[in-house]
């Protein structure tokens, strides 16, 4: 099935991205911990940012939605539906509504119209993936009950992890928006050709609302998540590639000739490392699937360092069991031991750089500033990729490129997306090298006090254009109640 069996093309039209000036450069951060530089350089990135006391989630994701709207000349009455994506919301009521409101009255002072009165505001939670799920959920109101409309879906969060854990330098925060309309100007997307997989995975990734033993309510603990992390990844690796499996079938794809055949692709990335481990493994996956001639290929691999092929196919076949794998006692462990190590092999030949460091490259360089967003790391991928390959000139008229999105605990998404001719018009407006300005590169101390979510000395920032938490309510009594509740206001 292809575009041409609905009504009209959807897809995507415009990207924006926000994120607070407050950076931490990680080569600093490994002076301050001891961690080592050269490691986290190659597998981490650069820097990543935190959001400051007048900063949050909500704050990030309207300064997007303006940026969006402002930079395609978006008609704010044809907005009808505002999905949000986030696993760091601090409301347990309202959701997208919170960022329609802070826009209608930056757009008043702007002179321009509201957003559509009859404009829809959900919100989506699945760790990571909440974000992509927004955005199919837009694009299915477009091709149902969205016509003459345009949908934005919008992805924010703030990673934060314990000092001293694993997760402390993949930290990040921002706020991705994607424009999505009939007709796009950028790609077009078929959901009936994406893939999708999901599977309870207890204890990979969560944010229990309770303390750390199990006594009570306690907000302190509210960002700082429960992870484990060979499991995670391993989960990460098991999920992504059902999702795959899902598109493969769907569309009768071969899949190592479809590895090797899309132009580009971009996928959910907490940290630069996982995607290319990720989708290195797609690759192993196809070729333990595939013909003789594709087996042969893996046992060279294997060969190179001394694994045996029947072990990892025997490893890949047993991989559908991995939701019953006894945790608790292997959760040290790999679950992919020996296909990690053909991996290895993998990484060092020419192949690799052609399916994987190939196809990864767009927008590679920029992510490593970004840190990781939870949902608004895919979309922001996009957007990175797509403002570098206009400015490399890349040919990707009518080509195929892949987005591939995952959420801990544990769920995946495959979605094909074709390029439309004349997309280098819209990539332009992106912005996303320019929203990395101005920024500020925090001290020991300054980093330190913003975990606490306090201002100390030396942190000179004049917000301008964007909208901040100007108080948070207090009151609780019988007459009047607005305890906990943030009041915002758009600096000019």
């Amino acid at each position: 099935m292809n575009a041409t069996d609905i009504r009209f093309p959807v897809g995507i039209s415009g990207l924006a991205l926000y994120v607070p000036p407050y950076r931490v450069d990680l080569r600093r951060w490994c002076e301050w911990t001891g961690a080592d530089w050269d490691k986290i350089s190659q597998v981490v990135g650069s820097g990543f940012r935190l959001p400051g006391p007048q900063q949050s989630v909500y704050t990030m994701a309207a300064n997007a939605v303006l940026r969006l709207i402002e930079a395609y000349d978006v008609d704010p009455g044809k907005v009808r539906y505002l999905a949000l994506g986030t696993e760091s919301s601090t409301d347990n009521s309202a959701g997208a509504v919170i960022i329609k409101g802070m826009v209608d009255s930056a757009l008043s002072k702007l002179g321009l119209p509201a957003l559509s009165r009859h404009c829809e505001v959900p919100e989506f939670k699945h760790a990571c993936l909440g974000g992509v799920y927004a955005l199919k959920n837009a694009l299915r109101f477009l091709e149902t009950d969205g016509d003459d409309a345009v949908a934005i879906a919008v992805s924010t969060d703030k990673a934060l992890y314990q000092r001293g854990s694993s997760g402390e330098p993949t930290q990040g925060a921002g706020a991705v928006a994607v424009l999505l309309t009939q007709n796009p100007s950028i790609a077009t997307v078929n959901l009936r050709e994406s893939g999708t997989a999901s599977d309870y995975r207890g204890v990979d990734f969560r944010k229990p609302l309770i303390n750390r033993n199990g006594t009570g309510a306690s907000p302190e603990f509210v960002d700082i998540p429960i992870f484990n992390g060979k499991y995670s990844t391993s989960c990460y690796v098991d999920e992504m590639e059902r999702a795959l499996e899902d598109m493969y079938r769907k569309r009768s794809l071969n899949p190592t000739a479809y590895l090797n055949e899309v132009e580009a692709v971009f996928m959910h990335r907490p940290y630069q490392r996982m995607p290319e481990t990720g989708w290195g493994m797609a690759y192993l996956f196809a070729l333990a699937k595939g013909e003789t001639y594709e087996r042969e290929e893996l046992a060279g691999y294997c060969d190179q360092v001394g694994v045996e092929l029947t072990d990892v196919l025997s490893e890949i076949g047993s991989a559908a069991g991995l939701a019953r794998y006894g945790v608790r006692e292997k959760i040290s462990e790999d679950i992919f031991p020996s296909s990690l190590t053909v991996l290895r092999a993998f990484r060092s030949s020419e192949q690799f750089k052609h399916v994987v460091a190939d196809k990864m490259q767009l927008g590679s360089e920029l992510m490593r500033e970004l840190g990781n967003i939870y949902t608004g790391a895919l979309p922001g991928w996009l957007a990175a990729g797509l403002e570098d390959a206009e400015q490399r000139h890349a040919d990707l008229d009518d080509r195929e490129i892949l987005l591939v999105g995952y959420g801990s605990g544990d769920a995946a998404e495959a979605i094909p997306m074709r390029m439309v001719p004349g997309w280098q018009r819209a990539a332009r407006a992106i912005g996303f090298a320019e929203s990395l300005t101005p920024f500020i590169d925090l001290s020991q101390d300054q980093y330190l006090a913003l975990r606490e979510r306090s201002l100390t000395d030396g942190l000179e920032y004049t917000p301008r254009a964007e909208f901040v938490v100007d108080r948070v309510g207090s009151e609780t009594t019988q007459s009047f109640q607005d305890a906990g509740i943030e009041y915002y206001r758009y600096v000019q």
